[in-house]
């Protein structure tokens, strides 16, 4: 028998969803669908109404990413729970990425170390959540935090990540570039060792080992995953800030670049914006601002035709 759950999820978290399994969507969508992607054995249809099925292998581990069971059955692994008590003023090296869900601009990683003495300061320059802050006060608060502490960024160019997606599904490249965010960083403020690290979780902590695995300088230590972990640790926030921050100018330098408004997202304007690169350069010129294995892809040689 198949493995099925339903989550009743907001508006907010669908468009989240929809981002983050874009590159796995149907060609075909349900009626009253918003979307329909398949991983693996498992797929998920999001519906208007705000529910959600996942119908395969692992769909109560991967709807437990997102919300709650319709039944009220709390999700398994709660992140609250998941974390040592007062974690929160740890001293912590926190990693986030930007950009995975955008048809257009970069794959921004970064890592940050944050001291429990520093938390004050970072409270005082308005890090938090990066989802509660306008654009503006991103860029801002940005430029404050890479001078109060370390932090190590990797930025992956749309041509570089075509040329290595291939070879790393959406996963194993995330988990290759956090990995070697916090090594690096690691390094850098050696021989200082965090009390822990706590990566914002995008894949269940087996499947991340599993792909950490085929990396050369693999950290395993002292490692916590949490959905949101921007909530749960101020590291988190702040690298997510720096993140948010190198991907917006990403896409303004791009806009500049082309003549033309580059959007975030992979919805409709991006469809017309690849449209219009592709008429402009073909496929070439796309290569170097889009991901191209994104099905916006083929929606803009659709429009283009």
């Amino acid at each position: 028998m198949t493995n099925s759950c339903v989550i009743k999820v907001s508006p907010a978290t669908i468009k989240k969803m929809a981002a983050h399994y874009q590159g796995s969507f149907k060609a075909k969508t349900p009626p009253y669908a918003e979307f329909s992607a398949k991983i693996g054995g498992l797929t998920i249809t999001a519906y208007n109404s705000g529910k959600v099925m996942f119908q395969g292998a692992g769909a109560e581990a991967e709807a437990s990413k997102w919300g709650e069971l319709a039944s009220g059955t709390p999700k398994k692994n709660s992140t609250s729970t998941s974390l040592p008590k007062d974690f929160a003023n740890w001293s912590v090296v926190g990693s986030d990425e930007v950009g995975n869900g955008s048809y257009f601009g970069p794959v921004v990683v970064c890592a940050t170390y944050v001291e429990k003495k520093q938390m004050p300061l970072l409270k005082e320059l308005g890090v938090r959540d990066s989802k509660e802050l306008t654009d503006k006060q991103i860029r801002l608060i940005a430029n404050d935090i890479k001078l109060a502490v370390p932090y190590h960024e990797l930025i992956v160019t749309p041509e570089k990540y075509n040329q290595i997606q291939p070879d790393y599904n959406v996963n194993r490249m995330k988990v290759a570039l956090h990995n070697q965010a916090i090594y690096l960083l690691l390094q850098e403020i050696a021989p200082i060792k965090p009390e822990g690290i706590l990566i914002d979780q995008f894949t269940p902590e087996n499947n991340y080992r599993k792909h950490l695995a085929r990396e050369k300088n693999q950290v395993k230590e002292k490692i916590y995953f949490t959905t949101k972990g921007e909530q749960y640790h101020l590291s988190v926030a702040a690298a997510s800030i720096i993140c948010r921050a190198s991907f917006l100018d990403a896409l303004d330098q791009a806009s500049k670049e082309l003549g033309m408004v580059i959007p975030s997202g992979a919805g409709p304007k991006s469809d017309v914006a690849g449209a219009k690169l592709l008429k402009r350069g073909g496929m070439t010129l796309l290569g170097k601002y889009a991901k191209l294995h994104f099905a916006n892809t083929q929606k803009a040689q659709r429009k283009l035709n």
